[in-house]
């Protein structure tokens, strides 16, 4: 996960899709049952910005695929370098998994 997502200052509705694997297999973690949480914060802070749930497809759960959609005042944020920490839950058997690898995030200011 070292490339990092670009995005723009103020967009109200960006999305990204994340495909979770294991790292020593490479096989999907099954999403099945679970919910997604991307933790936001800027590089260097140990304050979380903004937590958001991800939606995950049942017909794709096995898959490890899951999406995140920003809300509109999520990235009133400054131009910057920012990262972000996905969290798996699955309540049922109650397990936690947290990704190890931040995505990385880099917003600049918007011109118009």
């Amino acid at each position: 996960m070292a490339e990092k997502i670009k995005l723009v200052q103020g967009d109200t509705y960006p999305q990204i899709q994340v495909t979770l694997t294991d790292e020593n297999s490479g096989a999907a973690i099954d999403l099945t049952g679970g919910t997604i949480t991307l933790h936001f914060r800027e590089v260097g802070s140990t304050t979380v910005l903004f937590s958001r749930v991800g939606f995950i497809n049942p017909g794709t759960a096995n898959q490890g695929k899951g999406i995140f959609v920003f809300q509109p005042t999520d990235l009133n944020l400054p131009a910057g370098e920012y990262e972000g920490e996905v969290e798996v839950y699955w309540a049922g058997i109650g397990a936690r998994q947290t990704v190890y690898d931040m995505l990385k995030f880099r917003i600049r200011e918007d011109i118009a």
